[in-house]
Parts: C-alpha cells; sequence; structure tokens
C-alpha cells in the first residue's frame, strides 16, 4: 500500500511573468509522494488564484483522501483508485488541483514498479511528440524581443497578448525570428477585435489564437469560430470533461492542463473525445517543476500542439526528469514519468 507525503515549494521564476490577469515572479506548488516497495512516485500541483487552488486547499483536500490513497493499490493499475478519488474529489471546483498531484504520482509510481516509462505503458513512442512552444509573458515590447532573444533557438513562441500593443508586438517580435508563433489572449479579447486582428496575425506568421474570450461568452465564441482567419483554441473554456463536447463548433482545438482537469487519466480522455470530435489537441503546462513537466511529456506523443516550457522559465528547479530545450524533449532512460527530486525523497 502507497504512503502519502506532501511538501509545498516555491518556484523562482528567470522574469516577471505577466498574462492578461495578472503577474508573478515566484509560483507556489505542491510536490506529492506516494511510495510503495521502495520506489517514489511524484506528482505536482501548482497553485491558481483564479481557479481557487491554494496550498491550504489543496493540503485539504489531500488529507481527507488520505485513507482512500493509502488503503490502495496501485503496482497493478491505479485506476480504481484514480476513479474512486475523482469521485471524492469532485464537489469543488479547487479540489482537481489535488487530485492532479495524486493521479501524477500514482501514475509515476505505477510506472516505477512496471519498471517501464508511462509513454511505453500506453503503446506510445516518444518519437511521435511534437515540438513544444516557449512562452513569451506580456511585458514593454523591448522587454519582450529580449526574452525572446534570451531564448533563441526555439521552434516555435507562445506570446501572451492582452495588455494593449498586440500587433505591435507581433510585429516587432517577427523582426527577431522566423519561427512559427502561437497567441494567447487568456479571456482578455472581444470578438469584434479578434476577427479584426486575426488576419493580421495570420500574415504574421500566427498558427492559431488561444482563448480570446472569456469562457462564458458562448455567442460570441461561435461567431469567432466562423468569422476569425486563424483557428481558435479553447483553454479557459476546457476545464473538465464534460467541457469537451461544449467546446465542439466553438473551437478548432482544446488545450486540457493536468491541473484543471485531475490529471494524466481524464486528461488522457479529453484527448480522445476531441480527437473523436474532429479537434486539435494540445496540453499546457502551468509554470510548474520538472515534476508536471515529465508527467506532461508522457501525453505528448498523443498531442498535435504540446506546451511544456513551465521548467525552462523556472531560475531553479527542484527536480530532474524530461528536458525540454529548443522545442525537442529529452525523455530520461527511467520508468515512470523520470522523475527524480533534486534533494531525495520527501521524508
Amino acid at each position: 500500500m502507497p504512503e502519502l507525503r506532501y511538501q509545498d515549494f516555491e518556484l523562482p521564476l528567470k522574469h516577471v511573468f505577466t498574462i492578461a490577469r495578472g503577474s508573478t515572479d515566484r509560483q507556489p506548488t505542491l510536490i506529492v509522494q506516494l511510495s510503495e516497495g521502495g520506489r517514489h512516485g511524484y506528482g505536482e500541483a501548482t497553485t491558481n488564484p483564479y481557479y481557487g487552488a491554494t496550498l491550504p486547499s489543496m493540503t485539504a483536500a489531500l488529507e481527507r483522501v488520505r485513507p482512500i490513497v493509502e488503503g490502495a493499490a496501485v503496482a497493478d493499475d491505479p485506476a480504481p483508485l484514480l476513479a474512486r478519488l475523482a469521485g471524492e474529489l469532485s464537489q469543488r471546483p479547487e479540489d482537481s488541483f489535488a487530485l492532479c498531484a495524486l493521479d501524477l504520482a500514482a501514475h509515476d509510481l505505477w510506472g516505477k514498479l512496471q519498471g517501464r516509462p508511462l509513454h511505453q505503458l500506453w503503446g506510445l513512442s516518444k518519437q511521435d511528440a511534437p515540438q513544444s512552444n516557449y512562452t513569451i509573458g506580456i511585458d514593454t515590447i523591448p522587454k519582450m524581443a529580449a526574452k525572446l532573444e534570451e531564448a533563441r533557438g526555439w521552434p516555435i513562441y507562445k506570446i501572451k497578448l492582452g495588455g494593449g500593443d498586440d500587433l505591435a508586438i507581433i510585429e516587432e517580435l517577427r523582426r527577431h525570428t522566423d519561427a512559427t508563433f502561437r497567441v494567447d489572449a487568456n479571456c482578455g479579447w472581444t470578438a469584434d477585435y479578434t476577427i479584426e486582428i486575426s488576419p493580421k496575425l495570420r500574415d504574421l506568421g500566427v498558427e492559431f489564437i488561444e482563448q480570446p474570450l472569456p469562457a462564458d461568452q458562448r455567442d460570441a465564441a461561435a461567431r469567432v469560430f466562423h468569422e476569425s482567419a486563424l483557428p481558435i483554441i479553447a483553454d479557459e473554456s476546457c476545464v473538465f470533461e464534460a467541457d469537451v463536447d461544449r467546446c465542439a463548433g466553438l473551437f478548432h482545438g482544446v488545450n486540457v492542463k493536468l491541473v484543471k482537469c485531475g490529471g494524466l487519466a481524464p486528461a488522457r480522455r479529453m484527448i480522445a473525445r476531441a480527437k473523436a470530435l474532429g479537434m486539435k489537441t494540445m496540453v499546457g503546462c502551468m509554470t510548474e517543476s520538472s515534476v508536471g513537466i515529465s508527467a506532461i511529456a508522457q501525453l505528448a506523443p498523443m498531442l498535435d500542439y504540446v506546451d511544456m516550457d513551465g521548467a525552462a522559465l523556472l531560475a531553479s528547479d527542484i527536480a530532474t526528469g524530461a528536458v525540454v530545450s529548443e522545442g525537442r524533449c529529452a525523455y530520461p532512460d527511467l520508468p515512470g514519468s523520470g522523475i527524480v527530486l533534486n534533494d531525495g525523497p520527501l521524508s
């Protein structure tokens, strides 16, 4: 039976990271450890005020389900435990963050007990993983250009917009690179603005627009879906499994976040459902350590797009695992998600 431990960390960022909703230079995160048979599985969930996920809310959720976790078996299959946890942690949206950390840890432990990487256990090949983008947060135009220059060599950049000067930002960044751009407005635009700016962004080499409108503006989203010159990818509109069907006809694809949906198990189902509905699939990250990024890497071969640059945005990391550099992911030759904490197992 697994033993549950957890510890919070504060991850320092290389730069102040700004999106349409706010700024931060440090990211609190919670690491969960499940141990059995001398093996340790790790999961992660970052705090997120937008979704009500705080360290106290996550630790309270973990303590509520501790008896279930420590009374379960994961060596042969984590699915029964995770199904029960999903039922227990479904009352409040923020509980999905704690569920995610447990899900990632259970999967990592399962893979380590099986002696194989997760993606191999799922019948996936790391050779099929798409290249990741690198994210440039909102800042002054000169500072955004400097961030791009600092991260030169990536094949794709996701540019956070919504703070004004959107077109001028893309025009200036385009002078610095021929790489593909993706833009993410984090709900900061209107339908009229999105439709108006989309052909200009297309002509500047932008691949798609992520979540231009607030999630509750479904009628406006339908209009943008039909009139935008660029594909529209859902993020804030696609949180839980049921949201995938709601996004059909409003978005050309969905960006699944593990912390929001509850981990790898629901994410795999969401990806399969989106594909069945003819939508593009993407998994995105928070600004998280290599614990969370290494879990995302296991899913990457299933995807059309992936955003797993979170650990690359940190000034220092707390773990090793999958390493994403200049868009490509180097998978460790280790079982599970390949995660090793820098300071050893939690005690």
